[in-house]
């Protein structure tokens, strides 16, 4: 047996919530927040040698005090919008040694978490996921935002959404998703015309994730600056049951924990998010806790 050191070079890190469940079809994931704090997510990751500064929340509009008015085929455009908005500011404000773990909130939230976190580099990003959020709003089949992040990431879609960041987007070769399992037809098409990386639950399967990580690592090798963004629902529902989209089929215990840990010994990760945890449809708080386990992966933590 071979042993690693448990010890981990500290880091800088920064939490940021975006409790905002406006992107998605169903309510709740805006608990999400307060679910990964109360799971003690900050004190996880001080226990692992680093120093945590909670930045606190950005402001999310209620959608109760709001019409849910499609605006070119978008629900809740403008208020999302402004979330993304603070979410980029207060991110790219902060000091490029600071590790930034964001915590959402539906995966809409990455619009400004991505970008922020880049600080206008060239930046890769890992997608861990069932879902590929490939979506434009010509595409999508429910105008949910939480469905199209990645797309205008790379600047295709709504001129809004796409240009959150200015001039900067993610270039297609720069996406690796991992856990994908539900794909729309359209979406597929989008896909394969800017030929993403995309690891299915079957390529999990076949190649297992030792071989994934390091494909991963390799395709995305060069780059500054890698941000991993992590929805609960890549997870097989009997671990995390409380997620708004649970597929059957996903990432098991270990596979996930094997991702993050590979992904932690390359020391090339630089931010995370954490996105899509309901506690409303969850059991005692655990998939919020299993999440925390997933940061703690990332962030260093080993059982020798």
């Amino acid at each position: 047996m071979t042993l690693s050191s448990n010890d981990t070079f500290s880091k800088k890190l920064a939490l940021l919530g975006i409790p905002m469940d406006l992107g998605a079809g169903r309510r709740g994931v805006d608990m999400g927040v307060s679910a990964l704090r109360n799971a003690r997510l900050a004190a996880a990751l001080r226990a692992l040698g680093h120093t945590v500064q909670d930045l606190g929340d950005v402001p999310v509009r209620i959608a109760e005090t709001m019409d849910a008015l499609e605006q070119g085929g978008l629900v809740m455009l403008e208020p999302i919008l402004e979330a993304c908005r603070a979410a980029y500011q207060r991110l790219s404000a902060l000091p490029e040694d600071v590790f930034p773990i964001c915590i959402g909130g539906d995966h809409s939230i990455s619009l400004g978490t991505v970008a922020g976190t880049a600080h206008g580099k060239r930046s890769g990003l890992i997608w861990v996921d069932a879902h590929t959020d490939f979506n434009t709003p010509a595409s999508s089949e429910t105008g949910n935002i939480h469905g199209m992040p990645v797309a205008h990431l790379l600047g295709l879609g709504d001129p809004k959404l796409s240009s959150l960041a200015g001039g900067w987007h993610i270039r297609p070769e720069d996406v690796v998703m991992i856990g994908i399992r539900s794909v729309d037809p359209r979406e597929r098409e989008l896909l394969l015309e800017h030929r993403i990386s995309v690891y299915t639950m079957k390529e999990v399967d076949q190649l297992g994730m030792t071989r994934i990580a390091a494909e991963t690592l390799e395709k995305l090798g060069g780059l500054e600056k890698l941000h991993v963004s992590f929805d609960a629902d890549a997870l097989d529902p009997s671990i995390a049951p409380g997620v708004g989209t649970p597929v059957p089929g996903g990432l098991s215990y270990r596979e996930a924990h094997l991702l993050m840990e590979l992904l932690s010994e390359s020391a090339r990760v630089t931010s995370m998010d954490i996105v899509e945890v309901n506690p409303i449809l969850d059991v005692q708080n655990r998939t919020a806790q299993v999440m925390v386990g997933m940061a703690e992966s990332l962030l260093g933590k080993r059982i020798m």
